[in-house]
């Protein structure tokens, strides 16, 4: 097939984005707070998302390492590590870990271990900063852009004691992606919208692939698009989910 019907027009002007770096190390600290009752957590977190079907080693790992608990108030810390989507300002949410480990594992599931080290990833969607931590474990270079200038800030600040080298993240609308440093060798959407925004396949990579939910009307599903060329791309709607709106535009 040709681009997905309904995607969007092909004629788009992106606005200058504001990019920034989180860190200057690529290798995290370690986590602190929780001390081993937060990497307990995280343990028995990975083995239920084993449980449930994940099987990618790689992304199994970045769960069991990354601090969840860090990414959401000290008030929800005791859930941080349960299968639950938790609010995190701005009437936005941070998703299930399954929901996470699934779209990380069907995006990256073309690239080797070899191609990960050197591959591109861009995340539409910062949100608290925490996928893009995971991402940041995975992948050479992440690319994370949020509309929202409170959870822009707020992420920044979640991500910074982490140090993360090879994770940049940009103020802007997501919808029209970051096409100064495309293309991609995966997307992640981690918000719903009507159609997936034309910019956005534009962006990838001829073989790379797209996960994100998609809103019918009715209900959402996530939908897998993998870039087959120049002028191809192959879509796949796959699971039942719920995710908050992709909007148009910053605040």
């Amino acid at each position: 097939m040709r681009r997905p019907a309904g995607y969007g027009p092909k004629g788009w002007t992106p606005p200058p984005a504001r990019v920034s770096r989180v860190g200057a190390a690529a290798t995290p600290v370690p986590a602190t707070g929780l001390g081993l009752a937060s990497a307990r957590g995280r343990a028995a977190m990975a083995e239920q998302l084993r449980r449930l079907g994940v099987r990618d080693e790689a992304v199994l790992a970045a769960m069991s390492t990354v601090p969840r608990h860090a990414f959401v108030d000290q008030g929800l810390a005791s859930r941080a590590y349960d299968d639950v989507s938790l609010p995190i300002g701005l009437g936005q949410t941070i998703s299930r870990p399954s929901t996470v480990a699934r779209m990380l594992e069907l995006a990256l599931e073309p690239l080797d271990a070899t191609t990960r080290a050197s591959a591109k990833v861009l995340e539409v969607g910062t949100g608290c900063g925490y996928q893009a931590a995971l991402l940041a474990h995975l992948v050479g270079e992440v690319v994370s852009i949020e509309r929202l200038r409170g959870l822009h800030e707020a992420a920044r600040a979640n991500l910074r004691s982490l140090r993360l080298g090879n994770l940049r993240l940009v103020f802007g609308d997501g919808r029209l992606g970051v096409p100064q440093m495309a293309p991609y060798d995966a997307i992640v959407v981690a918000a719903a919208g009507d159609e997936i925004p034309q910019p956005l396949l534009e962006q990838l990579r001829p073989g790379a692939r797209l996960v994100a939910p998609v809103n019918d009307g009715t209900r959402q599903t996530l939908h897998l698009v993998e870039r087959r060329d120049e002028q191809r791309w192959q879509l796949q709607v796959l699971d039942a989910v719920r995710f908050v709106p992709l909007k148009a535009g910053t605040e």
